[in-house]
């Protein structure tokens, strides 16, 4: 029972102490909001939709006591103790429940060493200071009321305990009295590097009413400074007497905190155990009559008619969670009646691609095919020629077919060089589309070199080049076993050795 209570307790105190919003909107009619599982009593989080008060201005007066420096006010040299006065007022805001922040301002005197400067130096040895400071602070604020509070604690509480920890700017003007008089010895203005500080500290509250909260708050500051006691320079003769780095001081504090806002609760008084435990009560003394399926399933997919988005579903489809056939591929062929469930195809072909004729699927092969070039006097392909060969593979894998890949040069050159040299290029193309994904069994190679050329050995580069091509022809089932997959053996090209000239015979 437990168990279900903290899980129950933990699905509702996060939309409930984290965002403080109403979630009981009456639904307008439409489809259920999907991001919200379901549910259309759904409202937006809205200032206006708050049912909690999450601000408070809080102000106070207290005691600050120089605990740590070289001129204390407790007990330092004569045995008395020396009080300063403070006063705080600070404007508060409730992040969660257990969680908030604090812009604080803080005004103070602090009194320290053998006398109070409003007397007379009672020796020659006697030496008194006090401290006027401004500081202003960002303090967190940890309700740990809240934040571990049993789950089975039903009851209403009125105490809190809270932690603060922050960081400010502190401005002070430290004065020291000795038999010769009253001086200023420090001065430092705020928001300066020199004038950061630190404080932290634990408060009790006591809720007095639903406006008004009664707390009593101990700080200790750490000014970072060892001059704030007014024992002068880091090197006089006072701060020469202990080794403290940085004068410290208690601040003792009573105060109120006046909550703003029209509801009649503060977040950080708001327990949400105590609305989970109200609401399950009232869910477990609820009868509830749910209606399922109320207009249905005509078309009987197992979406009820309520939200079923497609009332005539064709028996035996499959549908998504509105009732909708499924269709895979987008072709507008739904899965029940598509052939190619994962490939896109028209309508008149259910649902699968139209294959091109294969004797025009060898036309704009060979077409891609007419830019690709190799490495000079070499079977070798160029980078350049890539997105030729990814596009020639991707051609042939969408329609199918065999196909024969014949290599041709232009007629400059020995003929058998050309030759040897047309058969390892037409190949080359082949291994490069069969490494792009193309099967090796429908694609296969010769070369015809230089005997099909038409172009002069005597006319330019540019124009022979129409004579260096690689062309591709479709190949029947009943031709293409008697074809090998290429017509040669491997050994590389040797391009022919020019005939020395002969040598002069010496006379």
């Amino acid at each position: 029972m437990k168990l279900s209570l903290a899980i129950a307790a933990l699905a509702l105190a996060v939309p409930t102490a984290g965002y403080a919003q109403d979630t009981m909107a009456a639904s307008g009619g439409e489809y259920p909001n999907t991001f919200s599982s379901g549910s259309a009593n759904v409202s937006p989080f809205t200032n206006q939709s708050k049912r909690f008060n999450d601000w408070s201005i809080s102000v106070g007066a207290g005691v600050p006591l120089l605990q740590s420096s070289d001129l204390t006010s407790i007990k330092n040299g004569n045995g008395k103790n020396l009080f300063g006065y403070s006063a705080y007022v600070s404007i508060d805001k409730a992040i969660t429940h257990a969680f908030g922040l604090k812009l604080q301002y803080d005004r103070g005197e602090t009194r320290q060493g053998w006398f109070n400067t409003k007397d007379t130096a009672p020796d020659a040895t006697a030496v008194g200071a006090r401290t006027q400071y401004d500081a202003i602070s960002i303090l967190g604020d940890i309700n740990f009321s809240n934040l571990l509070r049993r789950v089975d604690n039903h009851s209403p509480y009125r105490w809190a305990l809270h932690g603060y920890a922050g960081v400010g700017t502190l401005a002070y003007r430290a004065y020291q009295k000795d038999i010769k008089g009253q001086r200023l010895m420090t001065e430092v203005k705020p928001f300066k590097l020199g004038s950061m500080f630190m404080q932290a500290g634990a408060g009790l509250k006591f809720k007095v009413n639903k406006r008004i909260d009664l707390e009593g708050r101990l700080m200790y500051v750490v000014t970072g400074d060892d001059e704030f006691d007014g024992g002068g320079d880091a090197y006089s003769a006072i701060n020469k007497r202990s080794e403290q780095v940085s004068d410290n001081f208690f601040n003792a504090t009573l105060g109120l905190s006046f909550k703003l806002g029209k509801h009649d609760s503060h977040l950080m008084w708001h327990d949400p155990l105590q609305e989970i435990y109200y609401k399950l009560d009232v869910l477990a003394n609820k009868n509830q009559d749910i209606e399922v399926c109320k207009k249905g399933d005509a078309d009987n997919d197992g979406v009820c008619d309520d939200w079923d988005r497609q009332l005539d579903t064709p028996a035996g489809a499959r549908v998504d969670g509105a009732g909708v056939a499924l269709d895979t591929d987008l072709d507008g062929v739904i899965d029940l009646y598509d052939k190619c469930v994962t490939v896109p195809g028209p309508v008149e072909n259910n649902g699968c691609p139209v294959k091109k004729d294969n004797n025009q699927t060898a036309v704009e092969v060979e077409k891609t095919l007419k830019d690709i070039y190799f490495n000079f006097n070499k079977a070798t392909i160029r980078p350049e020629s890539n997105s030729k060969l990814d596009l020639a593979a991707s051609i042939i894998k969408e329609n199918g077919g065999n196909y024969l890949l014949t290599g041709h040069t232009d007629i400059k050159g020995s003929a058998a060089y050309n030759l040897r040299l047309s058969k390892e290029r037409a190949a080359a193309v082949v291994a490069a589309l069969e490494s792009r994904g193309v099967s090796q069994d429908v694609l296969k190679s010769r070369g015809v070199g230089s005997a099909e050329a038409t172009v002069p050995a005597t006319a330019s580069d540019a124009e022979r080049l129409a004579d260096r091509k690689v062309t591709v022809r479709f190949v029947e089932s009943s031709e293409w076993n008697s074809i090998k997959k290429k017509d040669y053996e491997d050994a590389p090209v040797k391009k022919p050795a020019k005939k020395a000239s002969a040598k002069k015979k010496k006379k």
